[in-house]
């Protein structure tokens, strides 16, 4: 008889290689990093998958939420899944990763703990199946260590979207209070970042929402980061109008660009663009 853990809301499917992954830039899928440990070629993966598990559940209720509709529909059409049926998924062949996200894994983190070992205890020892997160970072930190465990074990990535700087505009993007504890992840999972240089165990996103994480906002983030480690990957997110912050524009290009030299100037090595298409003189 199944238990509460081993049914979640949400769906999962097969992503192909390379994927829409916010670690883009230094995912062993899409640049070979980590090779021949982690990654099957020097050159990345075309021709496998990424097993995407989205969860419906989410700890936060952000304003501009991207997933807002597939959150809904999957509670709405009752769509669950089993962590057998994750198991056997994994198992294909073609599969060389996994990435929990949503919503967030941090509601089913019981479920998604217990696919990983699962999935780890039934490869062979020589099988390249990364085990990676796209996560708010709201999780509890002695779980958090559960999550880093795996990834290091796999040679996956946690990937943790700071969503802002100062508490009263992440409380008013996200409807929680809970910048404190996804710092306190962030400080977590970077003390790991040197027992594996490649792929690194961290990247941190940032979404440039117009008028809330400003260029202020990303001043604090990236003295922040710099402070733990200056090799932290970070990718800088252009935001689109959708839910409830469909009035905004995207992010402009001078706001981009000005966050990049921002975080530079500030010694972070690694800083990257991501869905620079959006981008365009709006502001």
């Amino acid at each position: 008889m199944l238990n509460s853990h081993d049914l979640s809301y949400g769906s999962w499917y097969y992503d192909p290689h390379p994927t829409n992954c916010v670690a883009f830039p230094v995912c062993p899928a899409a640049t070979g990093r980590g090779y021949p440990q982690y990654a099957l070629s020097p050159n990345g993966e075309r021709g496998y998958y990424n097993l995407a598990v989205f969860y419906a559940a989410c700890s936060l209720n952000c304003l501009y939420c991207q997933n807002w509709v597939g959150r809904k529909e999957s509670l709405l059409l009752k769509h669950k899944m089993s962590v057998d049926e994750l198991v056997r998924a994994a198992l294909n062949a073609n599969v060389t990763c996994i990435c929990f996200f949503g919503g967030d894994p941090t509601p089913n983190i019981i479920h998604a703990l217990r696919t990983s070992r699962e999935v780890l205890k039934n490869i062979r020892e020589d099988r390249i199946l990364r085990i990676c997160w796209e996560t708010n970072g709201t999780l509890n930190p002695k779980i958090m260590q559960e999550v880093i465990d795996t990834s290091l074990k796999s040679g996956g990535i946690i990937k943790i979207d700071l969503k802002a700087w100062s508490p009263t505009i992440y409380h008013a993007l996200t409807g929680v209070n809970a910048v404190k504890r996804v710092k306190e992840n962030i400080k977590l999972v970077s003390s790991y970042m040197g027992l594996r240089k490649d792929p690194p165990l961290l990247v941190v996103s940032v979404l440039l929402v117009p008028g809330y994480v400003d260029l202020v906002e990303v001043r604090g983030i990236a003295e922040f980061l710099a402070s733990l480690n200056t090799d932290i990957p970070v990718v800088l997110l252009s935001f689109y109008p959708h839910f409830m912050l469909n009035d905004l524009p995207p992010t402009s290009r001078k706001h981009m660009y000005e966050s990049v030299r921002i975080m530079r100037e500030l010694g972070l090595k690694n800083v990257f663009v991501g869905n620079e298409w959006l981008l365009g003189d709006y502001y």
